[in-house]
């Protein structure tokens, strides 16, 4: 990819000359302002800078939205999510995430500097990718989603991220990616030895108080 075909994201720097970065995907329907108010309640501003990447999804359709176009990393089919999958569509947007991670390579920041972090189809993105990624990275932020093509990882996924500390938070009352789905998804990461750290909170598909204030301790942890 060239920067012509880099998606378009909005950036925010929590200081000058930042070395470390969090790519931040959204979910569906949404676009990169959905989870940029979230760095400052962060409060991340005594640690070394870090760039946050909110990139915008492709505007595509959705089947499960009657066809609708709007911004989505794939194409959703089933309101089960997994029983039918768009895989082009997931690597397709693989590809771009990668090239996000490869422009901030030569922007002087490594793999092993930065998060890759995502909420619904975003979480969803973040590990198709980040358990495929063929250099380590910092670590993984899963909110409120679930692992996609989840026959095909244990064959596809990289060993360079096998040990990267994985954060994976959900809400018990969620109608859109139901709590079984990401206890599913749980469970396989941890049969193939991932380590993650799990946490649920009392809400419905979105993000809490609480839950910000763990995901700023993970990235205190791993960004050090």
């Amino acid at each position: 990819m060239n920067d012509q075909e880099l998606l378009e994201c909005i950036e925010m720097e929590t200081g000058p000359n930042p070395e470390r970065a969090v790519i931040w995907l959204h979910g569906l329907g949404a676009d990169g302002n959905d989870f940029a108010p979230l760095v400052p309640e962060l409060k991340l501003g005594d640690m070394p800078a870090i760039r946050f990447v909110f990139p915008h999804a492709p505007v595509r359709p959705v089947t499960i939205n009657n066809g609708m176009s709007m911004r989505a990393w794939y194409d959703i089919f089933t309101p089960e999510l997994v029983r039918r999958e768009d895989e082009a569509g997931l690597v397709q947007s693989q590809q771009a995430i990668e090239a996000l991670i490869a422009r901030e390579n030569q922007r002087g920041i490594p793999d092993e500097r930065i998060v890759l972090a995502g909420f619904s189809q975003g979480c969803a993105m973040t590990l198709q990718t980040g358990l495929r990624h063929p250099r380590k990275l910092a670590g993984l932020i899963g909110l409120s989603g679930y692992l996609p093509m989840i026959d095909k990882v244990d064959h596809e996924r990289h060993p360079a991220n096998q040990d990267t500390p994985i954060f994976l938070a959900h809400g018990v009352m969620d109608p859109v990616v139901v709590l079984a789905r990401a206890e599913a998804s749980r469970q396989a990461l941890q049969d193939m030895g991932y380590s993650l750290a799990w946490n649920t909170y009392n809400m419905p598909h979105s993000v809490c108080l609480e839950e910000v204030v763990a995901i700023a301790a993970f990235l205190r942890k791993v960004l050090a």
